[in-house]
């Protein structure tokens, strides 16, 4: 991957982050666009490009559009200071948008959805003779974190609107399956009256056909019996392809370990991101199930391999995500009490137990107190 930002104080901070991330190693960082378009045409193998916007001379949005004039398979994310070009920046087939400062769990999983893409295009570059042959073309979809769909070549769908959006990621979840004209109007544009809600209906299967019509998925969108179906071949889902590795994994050792962690950075995000749709509550919780129980048997893992400092990152993810979740706490005691740490192990027992209080007005369970007591204790007698 490449830099590109004349702060040349991001390119070290950018570096420094991206350099714990195991997977990705900067090939070079730009002051200026002409720099880094000229580095591009003589090393074809990279990847990904991080873009600020705003720079003297040509800005970072004319290189990404010449990129994607050009039919580049780079993948590119901007980075800015400037909120203000987000709707401009999604106009262009980017990866993500990222505001300054950049956490490092932000970055992480974009570095993932990047790769996610990566790899589904080098799979479907490896079966392009067969492909070819069958004059068939292959879309790569990304559900965990955003909703994004993209083709073969790394050309990617440009929304027109958010109900189009939201109308494609629901036949998405029932893709091969009819879905009645009422059904559609009850989840999607419930709390209208009926007559506008039948002809926002209308309006937003047009706006979807022509949002895939660029990549050749016009058709893929189909009318039967007075309803619509989803008919995806050849396709790459990332919240399938999740879910099939989990299960294909039943148990961790020394040998697996790194295809597991792979595995748990394929989960970039809840699915569909933040768009939080009432109708696919139900999935999004499921898949967010099947994340956290691997984490959680994945950090299991790591604590009996020793490697407490990776378990307890994973933990830490699973706990930001529910800060509530007392089994996600039991380990992270328990790597306390097997590093010795009395001080951090009090303070996530009273941590925990004040914002039971604080949240739910109860206390922590019976079990929890008399764990904590017998690890103090432990922690104190090694002393």
């Amino acid at each position: 991957m490449i830099l590109v930002d004349d702060e040349p104080t991001m390119h070290l901070i950018l570096s420094k982050m991206l350099n714990k991330l195991p997977e990705v190693q900067v090939a070079g960082a730009f002051t200026d666009t002409k720099s880094a378009a000229d580095f591009l045409e003589e090393h074809t193998d990279i990847g990904l490009a991080f873009v600020d916007i705003a720079m003297k001379g040509e800005n970072g949005m004319a290189i990404a559009a010449k990129l994607e004039a050009a039919g580049s398979a780079i993948q590119v994310v901007f980075v800015t200071s400037h909120k203000d070009f987000a709707l401009e920046a999604y106009e262009l087939s980017v990866v993500d948008y990222l505001i300054k400062p950049v956490s490092q769990e932000r970055l992480q999983r974009t570095v993932q959805r990047a790769l996610m893409n990566w790899r589904a295009f080098h799979h479907a570059a490896s079966l392009q003779g067969t492909a070819a042959s069958q004059n068939i073309q292959r879309y790569i979809i990304t559900a965990l974190g955003d909703v994004v769909v993209s083709n073969d070549t790394g050309r990617r769908v440009k929304w027109i609107s958010r109900k189009c959006t939201e109308l494609f990621a629901y036949l998405l979840l029932y893709r091969g399956r009819r879905i009645p004209r009422s059904k559609l109007v009850a989840d999607i544009f419930g709390g209208m009256e009926q007559a506008g809600a039948e002809s926002y209906l209308n309006t937003t299967v047009y706006q979807l056909r022509k949002s895939l019509e660029p990549l050749g998925m016009r058709e893929v969108v189909r009318s039967e019996n007075d309803g619509y179906a989803l008919e995806l071949n050849d396709c790459v889902l990332d919240y399938v392809a999740f879910a099939e590795q989990v299960e294909e994994l039943s148990s961790f050792d020394v040998e697996n370990m790194e295809r597991a962690l792979q595995i748990e950075r394929l989960y970039t995000g809840d699915l569909f991101g933040d768009k939080a749709y009432v109708w696919a509550i139900h999935e999004t919780e499921r898949y967010g199930q099947v994340y956290n129980a691997f984490v959680k048997r994945l950090a299991a893992s790591l604590i009996q391999l020793g490697d407490t400092s990776a378990a307890s990152k994973l933990l830490l993810k699973l706990n930001e995500r529910n800060p509530l979740d007392e089994s996600v706490i039991r380990q992270l005691m328990t790597i306390r009490e097997l590093t010795g740490d009395k001080k951090g192990l009090t303070a996530l027992y009273t941590d925990y137990v004040r914002l039971l209080s604080q949240e739910l007005g109860i206390r922590p369970s019976e079990e929890l107190n008399q764990l904590y007591d017998t690890m103090l204790r432990g922690i104190t007698d090694k002393k």
